[in-house]
């Protein structure tokens, strides 16, 4: 009786959640001539950005809900699940913070090939986003929540479409396929990390990864990135052979870092599906309105087709890291990854790095200051073989002024000691969170929070 208790709480909370979602649209006369994909996807998007979700912030309840809603609609569409109905929980080490809990969802279609079965093609969406936060608009505090529709309420909804396609025709489908949600993916990739190295016991068995990210905007910007994996974009090419509703532009420079970096540092060949930058990405304007839900469900139709050349093909795509002649050396390690970790003045623990030189150097913008802007900045930079900090990137923003001020102080670091794997000197990526606070002295009145 208790546990069945427990399985009418759940279904009365997700009831629950849907008839929020619904309000996220204005329902008229236009939503009568969707089709059956535009809808499921239209009802998708608006159960991961209704305000229950409070924008989904790996380790929160919106993004334990999320997890639940995935479970849900992987086992309604015929895909077999390998996690439990909450997800294979792990748990993320922060600096200076307490650990977080996130979870993964995973379910699996059989090949029809008695060989290659055994063999997985992982498609994957990362689940979470930025969260939630509060604002003082006209001297009242507000919620401000970071919705994220098309980052990655599109993807993951595209993901759960998807598996309902290869599903109702696994027939076609000689590899077997994963579909999997990520946790914590805003926590540098957590989840797929997790998947690869601690949960998944045939991670060896992957031949390839698709990660879907941002796929809700106009498919004119439709883009493919395979980190010039040779092998991958013949592939690109055997599918657009095919009558397609649209076709990806194969680029060279990555969107967006995302899951699809724990795959390459696994050697695993991969491809990376976007609509590219857009303006309002990590803003609370990632709205519903954004999307574009006539072009997703094209991006959805080649996915399935490309989906199935990818499953298909005879030989699996090698992993090639730019054509290099030591894949060891020329492959970008992340820092967890590392036989022998990078080193900052001696010291490994990333923490060291920020105490002794970020906020060390760190020149709070006067703008932000007269404005009470703060905020927390990711960034991910890269240590080449030569100690260099190179490559500096804003994964997750704040402001503009903060953004800049971060990417300043870590680029202008002093080398460090490169990392190893192998006995071999390598690049090596590490993302790192910086703090802007401040403290309110006086009305209207801000000072640096030391």
């Amino acid at each position: 009786m208790k546990y069945l208790y427990k399985i009418i709480a759940v279904s009365v909370t997700l009831l629950g959640l849907a008839v929020a979602a619904s309000a996220q649209f204005n329902m008229g006369y236009t939503e009568l001539y969707d089709s059956e994909t535009t809808a499921a996807l239209k009802s998708h998007v608006a159960m991961f950005t209704t305000y229950d979700m409070e924008g989904r912030k790996a380790g929160s309840e919106g993004e334990k809900a999320t997890a639940a809603y995935v479970y849900e609609t992987l086992k309604n569409y015929g895909v077999e699940m390998l996690t439990p109905k909450e997800g294979e929980i792990f748990g993320v080490a922060r600096p200076g913070q307490d650990t977080l809990t996130s979870r993964n969802v995973y379910g699996f279609v059989q090949g029809y090939d008695k060989n290659l079965s055994k063999r997985y093609i992982v498609i994957g969406a990362r689940m979470d986003n930025l969260g939630a936060d509060s604002v003082v608009v006209n001297s009242e505090k507000l919620r401000r929540v970071y919705q994220g529709a098309n980052g990655n309420a599109s993807g993951l909804s595209v993901m759960l479409e998807l598996s309902r396609m290869v599903a109702a025709n696994a027939f076609l489908f000689r590899r077997s396929v994963i579909f999997i949600g990520f946790g914590a993916s805003e926590e540098s990739y957590a989840g797929a990390w997790y998947f690869l190295n601690r949960a998944f016991a045939d991670a060896g068995s992957i031949d390839a990864m698709v990660n879907l990210d941002m796929i809700g905007l106009n498919s004119s910007d439709f883009q493919a990135y395979t980190a010039s994996n040779e092998d991958m974009n013949k592939i690109l090419a055997l599918a657009q052979e095919q009558l397609q509703p649209v076709l990806p532009k194969v680029t060279a420079a990555e969107a967006y870092p995302s899951d699809h970096r724990a795959f390459y540092s696994a050697e695993i060949p991969s491809v990376a599906f976007s609509t590219g930058k857009y303006a309002e990405h990590d803003t609370d304007r990632d709205v519903v309105s954004i999307l574009d839900f006539t072009s997703m469900e094209r991006e959805l139709e080649y996915l399935f087709n490309f989906s199935q050349t990818l499953a298909n093909v005879e030989v699996a795509p090698a992993f090639k890291a730019s054509s290099a002649k030591n894949k060891v050396a020329d492959v970008i390690y992340a820092w967890y990854d590392c036989d022998k970790k990078p080193t900052f003045l001696g010291r490994a623990d990333p923490r060291f790095f920020l105490d002794k030189w970020v906020y060390q150097y760190l020149k709070y913008p006067d703008e932000a200051v007269k404005k009470g802007i703060q905020g927390r900045v990711s960034v991910e930079f890269v240590i080449d073989k030569d100690g260099s900090v190179i490559d500096v990137e804003i994964t997750k923003g704040a402001d503009p002024l903060l953004n800049a001020e971060a990417v300043r102080v870590v680029s202008a670091s002093p080398k460090w000691k490169p990392a190893k794997v192998k006995g071999v000197t390598v690049r090596s990526s590490i993302s790192i969170p910086i703090e802007f606070k401040l403290e309110k002295r006086g009305k209207n009145s801000f000072g640096i929070k030391k």
